[in-house]
Order: structure tokens, then sequence, then C-alpha cells
């Protein structure tokens, strides 16, 4: 018997097909943990019934995965309901090789032979353009965010709907957790001069949402036209659900992002990356380390002393494999969150600044030529936290200083949220 790719994939795993997209496994099934199920499979459990008579085109990377780790794009491949006839890889790319800043370009998939289309760093008649070229009727976003507006995928996601709508598509948002929970909404709120794609719409720097809820958001407050949108929202999911508490399993959503502790940080230490100091890359814990050379143990007791909560700080030394400091012993300090509820990643990311500037004399802002402007503005939103730092704020005034803004946003964030 000769045996097509198709049929192949369908022979090794079809009868997992369904069951592995919705049905739980035999141990949670058994109470050993409530699991969530992802928009993914309450698309599946319902048959495809939304994808029916559409030629379908996936937006993902490698975190588009059921609970038993197979990747979307294989399992609808090898289901007759879907017409699945392209993919579309963001920045890392689709399978996930290339590192910060790079894609996978366009190619035929090895596994499906589908063709990949590359989108990093398009958008409008640009992107438009290419899902009019992969023949696509309906467009499928299904990437795993990690809560932080200048993680780029929310704004792939903004982009894709923005030019879907310009090439007369329709997008369906298949819904994965906020892997830092969706308790609130933390931090400055982006003024829209400093928009890039580290974040284009005024979003606070912890926003709390669901990528279907930003859709959502996204399509009723900032498209100048809406998107045919349809959202698929997960069912067993809560608002204080951390990641661990879902069942799902964690792939890494970039190479710097390697586990569920990376992303509960990231909200806050990301900000180093607009500073001279290394935020950990080139590490095998990126973002939980910092440092620079020169540094030493008095940043951790500076650190320490500002009472941050759910946070203790530990004097570290690392040579980063590449980035900053690359092949250099560094000092600074390692991030140890012992009480997720109380921990506020975006008080702890300012406080570790104004300390490192402290007691770091060789602290830097990272200043960016080109377009004249200082690189944490853009990951704050303005020159709101700089500006303060730089004058001798205290930590609390910092914080405070957002107060009026963030009230807005969360007013707006509540008419989205569609989970208790």
């Amino acid at each position: 018997m000769r045996w097509s790719r198709r049929g192949l994939l369908t022979a090794t795993g079809g009868a997992a097909v369904a069951a592995g997209a919705g049905s739980v496994p035999p141990a949670a099934a058994a109470g050993a943990r409530r699991r969530t199920a992802t928009g993914f499979a309450r698309l599946a459990a319902e048959g495809y019934a939304r994808l029916a008579g559409e030629r379908v085109g996936v937006v993902t990377n490698p975190t588009g995965v059921t609970h038993d780790l197979r990747h979307v794009v294989d399992v609808m491949h090898a289901d007759d309901r879907v017409d699945l006839v392209a993919v579309f890889g963001p920045e890392h790319g689709f399978r996930g090789t290339a590192q910060a800043g790079g894609s996978e370009g366009r190619h035929d998939d090895p596994a499906t032979g589908l063709p990949v289309y590359d989108t990093y760093r398009l958008r409008g008649e640009a992107l438009g353009r290419v899902f009019r070229t992969a023949g696509v009727d309906t467009v499928v976003f299904d990437i795993q965010d990690v809560g932080a507006r200048f993680y780029t995928y929310v704004w792939t996601l903004y982009d894709c709907m923005e030019a879907a709508e310009l090439a007369g598509k329709r997008v369906v948002v298949l819904d994965r957790p906020n892997p830092i929970s969706g308790r609130g909404a933390y931090g400055p709120v982006l003024h829209e001069e400093f928009a890039t794609f580290v974040g284009r719409k005024p979003l606070a720097q912890a926003h709390g949402m669901t990528v279907a809820e930003l859709a959502r958001l996204f399509n009723r407050e900032y498209l100048e036209r809406p998107v045919e949108l349809d959202t698929v929202l997960m069912s067993g999911w809560r608002r204080a659900d951390f990641h661990g508490a879902t069942g799902l399993p964690w792939v890494p959503p970039s190479p710097n992002m390697p586990t569920p502790d990376t992303a509960l940080v990231y909200a806050g230490t990301c900000l180093f990356e607009g500073t001279n100091l290394s935020e950990g890359r080139g590490t095998t814990r990126p973002f939980e380390l910092l440092g620079a050379q020169g540094l030493d143990g008095r940043w951790a007791a500076a650190a320490n002393g500002t009472g941050l909560p759910g946070l203790r700080l530990r004097e570290a030394y690392f040579v980063p494999a590449f980035g900053k400091f690359a092949n250099t012993t560094v000092g600074g300090v390692q991030l140890h969150v012992h009480d997720r509820t109380a921990f506020d990643p975006v008080r702890t990311g300012i406080g570790l600044l104004i300390t490192a500037k402290q007691t770091w004399r060789d602290f830097r802002w990272r200043f960016d030529p080109g377009p004249g402007t200082f690189w944490i503005d853009h990951l704050t939103g303005s020159p709101l936290v700089r500006t303060a730092i730089d004058g001798g704020a205290e930590l609390d005034e910092v914080v405070t200083a957002w107060r009026a803004e963030l009230s807005g946003f969360r007013a707006v964030r509540r008419r989205y949220l569609s989970y208790d």
C-alpha cells in the first residue's frame, strides 16, 4: 500500500487527532489536575465547524501545540475536515529556528509540504498581499503570549488583523492562557508617539489579558476598519491562574523565554534591554539574571532593601555566551520569586533600574541614534520612567506617576475580559 504524507500523518495519529486536541487524558480525568482546554482544543472538539468551506492559513510558531505536544498544523493537515493551505511564520519563525530579530523566510515545511510565508516586519498592504498570494479565506492565529506589551506576538496579531481586513479575509483567534495570570494590568501605558513593533497601541506594560481578549479590544478600539473576527475561547481557565494551574505543557515561545519563570519576570526585567546592562541573554536564565562588568553584591543588597514584594534577590556572577558582555564574567543579581501572587513584575523592574543606577557608576540608557530616542522610552511607553529615575525619584514616586493613565487603560480593558 502506498501512503501519502497526509495519509501517513492520519494513520499514525488519526485516532488521536480529535482525542488529542480536545479530550482529557487519564491523569486529568482522575482528578490529578484541572486542565485548561485551549481555543484549538475547543475548535477541534466542534469538528472545525467554524472553518468549514474555507481555505485556511495559520499564523503560529512552536507554541501552537495540543496538550500532548503535537503541533496544531500537523493535526489540521492530517484532518480532511480542514482545508489547510498555508502557514505564516512570525518573528523566530514557524518552527522556531531563528533568534531575536530574525525569521525563517519563505519555504515549504518539510513535515507537511505546506508553503510557509514569512510575515515578520510586514504589515498593512504588504502583509495583505501575502495573504492574497497564499490564497486563504480565513487567517487563524494560534500563538502563546507571555503577558507583556513589548512581546511582539500580540503586535503580529494586530498587524495580521489589519492586513486581513485590507485583503478581505476573516480572522479566527484561538485563545491560550496568559501564563502570568490575568489578575490585573500593571505599569505605564504606551503613548502612541513612541509606538514601534514592541508596542503599537496604548496597552499597559503588563496587560493582564489573553490573546482573544486583546483581539476584541484591538478590533473595537484601535483598528480603523474592524476585521471580520471570530474568537474561540478556552474552558477551564480562571483569571487568577498562573501557567502551572492549567495542566498545559510549556513550549518556549522564543529562544530566550525558556520557562514560565522567565515569563513571570519578563514584563519587568525586559526593561534592562533599554540599558547597557546584560538582561541575561546568552545564559540559561535570561531575564532572571541581570548584571554588568564591575557590579557586585552591593546591587542585590540595595534592591532587597527596597522591599520588593514576593521576591528575593541573590548576588550572582555569570558569563553570557552571546549578547552584552559576551564571554566576560559579570556581576549582578538573580531573581527568585517566592510568592507569585504578591510579585509585581513592573514595580520590580523599576526598583532594579533605580538601584542599578545608584550602585553602578557606568550605568547608561541605551540610545538609538537612528530615531534619536532612548530605547527604554519605547519599552516603558514614554520618557516618564527614564526622566523620573534620572531626576532621583524614589520607587513609589515613579510607580504613582503612571496611576492616571493605568486607571484609564483598566477601564477600557474591563469591557473585553471574557473569564472570571
